[in-house]
């Protein structure tokens, strides 16, 4: 009787030469992507809804003022991860993200668990930020006197008093949230380059908006709102004292995950093996220090007990007569700089379902390119469709909450991969490696698992029947036909 062996998991090939593809090749993503785009995708990912709408929810709600060392604690985890996700994404300069990596040193079962939460991860992305962006859009045209009816401007379902309770708030459809993400997509579905082009001047608008609401507001702080700067505890988990500083970086570290994104779109950098860790780091550095200073002043200008609204800084700014005529560019800042993290998003989510469709886990539907765009056009259309549908329907709280925890798995698996690579594979060539590997793998790691379980309690509820969800795909689907293409056969 013979026995089959296991599969041993396979290092995707090594790209083609930029503008070279195979004879016969399916067509490849273009190469257009340098260190300064890919920047500027990171900054275009990572501030968006994280500043200009998370910051109120988790001072809110999870940590009070003292949110900055929330963002301390989150900035350092994910300083740490990113070291990871440079060296990795050197190495293995593929799109796919922290699904590629896990698939290249653990294989194909945690590949899908980290692939499958990355869609939880970049969906809900698109999904939270549009909410954001439909709270500033209304803001916006109120200082018009133009009111957008409730009931076509809020999601119909919220978080009740239970810990698993989901209530009606009386609305029918974000409506939108619903348009913006559709528009996103039709741009992502044209191409990378006209992507890039676009999310570049925005990224450039939005920090000099960020930069003027600093500047003016730190004139009106009143430290009494500092105060208590650590909130006591309320006695439920996760809300105020330490344990709300932990909480609220667990919620809030999904607004660090654009150097994530950067990874996705290692096929199109023209030279991924530098451009990849320079970027990575770069757009991580810039972004912790614009939001601690905004945090700070957005907590000194508002009384955290009122900062839990969709748009807490265009609330700051309504608050003082002297700082209204700053309403209207730094709303339309906010707007610009949510659009381009939500065309960040849809780009990253319709990589990694192109690899996944290339490895067989997913239809290869998933994996085929425009002839004319070049851009993985299937995919954008799905990603775009799930986050309209679910940005239509839910609250920022929910939503933030789960990208968060699909963030935090994907980061642990990426800290791990690299110890584990050294030991395996220390043959393969590293343009980039991460410094003293067991201390920053380890503690990043490590930094990643404390706020996951600081989140609370019922997003772990959620996690759970998504990945059921997925594993029952994977059982379907994915584990007969990934083997099949990683063995090359029919």
């Amino acid at each position: 009787m013979s026995v089959e062996r296991p599969v041993a998991p396979a290092f995707p090939a090594a790209p083609p030469a930029p503008g070279g593809t195979a004879a016969g090749a399916a067509p490849e993503l273009r190469r257009t992507l340098t260190v300064v785009g890919l920047t500027a995708f990171g900054i275009g990912s990572i501030i968006g809804t994280g500043i200009f709408v998370l910051t109120g929810t988790a001072a809110a709600n999870q940590a009070g003022p003292a949110l900055v060392l929330s963002f301390a604690i989150a900035g350092c985890g994910c300083a740490l991860t990113a070291l990871c996700y440079a060296e990795l994404a050197a190495m293995i300069p593929v799109s796919g993200s922290a699904y590629s990596y896990a698939h290249a040193a653990f294989g194909e079962i945690i590949a899908w668990f980290i692939g499958w939460n990355l869609v939880l991860e970049y969906t809900f992305s698109v999904a939270t930020v549009s909410v954001g962006w439909s709270g500033y859009v209304a803001s916006l045209l109120a200082q018009f006197n133009l009111h957008l009816p409730p009931a076509l401007a809020q999601a119909p379902f919220d978080r009740g008093a239970g810990a698993y309770e989901i209530i009606t708030t009386g609305a029918w459809l974000n409506v939108p949230a619903v348009l913006i993400v559709a528009a996103i997509a039709v741009l992502c579905y044209v191409g990378i380059r006209e992507s890039s082009g676009t999310n570049t001047i925005i990224v450039a608008l939005k920090i000099a908006v960020i930069a003027l609401f600093i500047l003016a507001g730190v004139s009106y702080i009143q430290p009494v709102n500092w105060h208590p700067f650590i909130p006591p505890n309320t006695g439920h988990f996760g809300q105020f004292g330490w344990s709300g500083v932990l909480a609220g970086a667990g919620v809030i570290v999904f607004s660090y995950i654009g150097f994530d994104t950067i990874s996705t779109c290692a096929q199109e950098a023209k030279r991924p093996e530098r451009d990849m860790p320079l970027s990575i780091l770069a757009s991580l550095g810039i972004c912790s220090v614009l939001y601690m200073a905004t945090v700070v002043v957005l907590t000194g200008m508002v009384s955290y007990r009122d900062l839990d609204v969709a748009a807490p800084v265009a609330l700051a700014l309504d608050r003082y007569s002297g700082l209204r005529w700053l309403g209207v560019p730094v709303k339309l800042g906010a707007i610009l700089g949510m659009t381009s993290t939500m065309l960040v998003m849809t780009i990253g989510q319709a990589r990694i379902f192109m690899r996944m469709g290339e490895d067989g886990l997913l239809p290869s539907w998933f994996s085929r390119i425009h002839p004319r765009f070049k851009t993985p056009a299937n995919g954008t259309w799905v990603t775009g469709l799930a986050a309209a549908i679910i940005g239509g329907l839910l609250p920022v709280r929910i939503l933030g909450e789960l990208v968060s925890i699909g963030t935090l798995l994907a980061f642990i698996t990426v800290c791990i991969g690299v110890l584990y690579l050294r030991r395996t594979r220390p043959d393969l060539p590293r343009p980039f490696r991460v410094p003293w590997p067991r201390f920053t793998c380890i503690c990043g790691a490590c930094a990643c698992t404390a706020m996951i379980l600081a989140l609370p309690r019922d997003t772990w509820i959620r996690l759970i029947l998504w990945t059921a969800i997925g594993f029952l795909i994977y059982g379907v689907y994915g584990r007969r036909h990934g083997r099949r293409a990683l063995r090359g056969g029919p």
